[in-house]
């Protein structure tokens, strides 16, 4: 099976079982790994200032906390270049399996990381390295995502095939919020700051589990299946990219900007600003 079928006029049409099945292996895992990545922005304004950085007044500890959230968005677009061009080499859906892993793995550890008053400098050390990897992978995830449901999709409408990977991330964002706001309200704030933030990052397990489980029943995409046969493949992509297609590259970059920006006030700072500045407590902001 390639995920296509004829359509009874010599034309070839996507295959529905299939391009469903792509649908919802891109949505759940960008919902999963945002969850991921949203569950440690939330933590990073609430608890990380506490948990990795106590030696530090108020103020520098939230400073930075931000600045381990910020390494996150550095490794983005090394994710994208290195996982954009392996997806070519290997496959969309074995790419995907990849990247889900990485950043499960890497949410998992953190919520098993000691803090600074364990291990000292060792802690928030590692714990920029882990965010590191979590940035790399989601990198990877996001145009693996596009790509496998637009590949399954009728080239008339992979706009809103495309869309599954958008639907993701909000999905992803609420999941991880409604997670956090469930144990602060369930648990009191010392075994919040103790214990209770880590089970939000440990679930992830669980999540990423029925993930992998939908996106191992796939198949790889016609498409790339079909620049596998015919062997037409660029050498060198991202040079090809860089030199052919700078201008739109630069335009792309320059108007996630702002909607980057606006969307970090909202899921992260004003988390913090609701917390420290208004009074409000963290099951109530969140």
């Amino acid at each position: 099976m390639d995920g296509t079928t004829p359509d009874g006029r010599g034309a070839v049409r996507p295959d529905r079982t299939a391009l469903t099945k792509a649908f919802a292996a891109s949505l759940t895992g960008t919902a999963l790994e945002w969850y991921d990545f949203a569950v440690y922005s939330a933590s990073a304004a609430l608890i990380f200032p506490i948990i990795f950085f106590p030696e530090s007044d108020p103020l520098t500890g939230t400073l930075l906390a931000f600045s381990t959230y910020a390494v996150g968005y550095v490794a983005r677009p090394i994710g994208g270049f290195v996982f954009g061009r392996l997806g070519d080499v290997i496959g969309r859906k074995q790419l995907l399996v990849i990247t889900l892993l990485l950043i499960g793995v890497t949410t998992f550890l953190i919520g098993l990381l000691p803090g600074y008053a364990t291990i000292g400098v060792a802690a928030p050390i590692i714990l920029v390295a882990l965010r590191f990897a979590q940035g790399v992978a989601v990198g990877g995830e996001w145009g693996g995502a596009v790509l496998l449901s637009s590949e399954y999709g009728n080239p008339r409408k992979r706009g809103f095939w495309s869309s599954a990977a958008q639907i993701g991330p909000p999905a992803g964002n609420l999941m991880a919020n409604g997670a956090l706001a469930a144990l602060t309200f369930a648990l009191t704030e010392e075994q919040f700051e103790s214990w209770g933030w880590r089970v939000a990052f440990l679930l992830s397990a669980v999540l990423v589990g029925f993930g992998l489980w939908i996106r191992l029943e796939l198949e790889d995409t016609p498409v790339f299946k079909a620049l596998q046969e015919s062997g037409d493949r660029p050498e060198a992509p991202i040079a090809e990219v860089f030199r052919e297609q700078s201008r739109p590259l630069i335009a792309a970059i320059l108007s996630r900007i702002a909607p980057d920006v606006i969307y970090a006030l909202f899921t992260v700072f004003s988390i913090t600003y609701g917390v420290q500045k208004l009074g409000f407590v963290r099951s109530e902001v969140l």
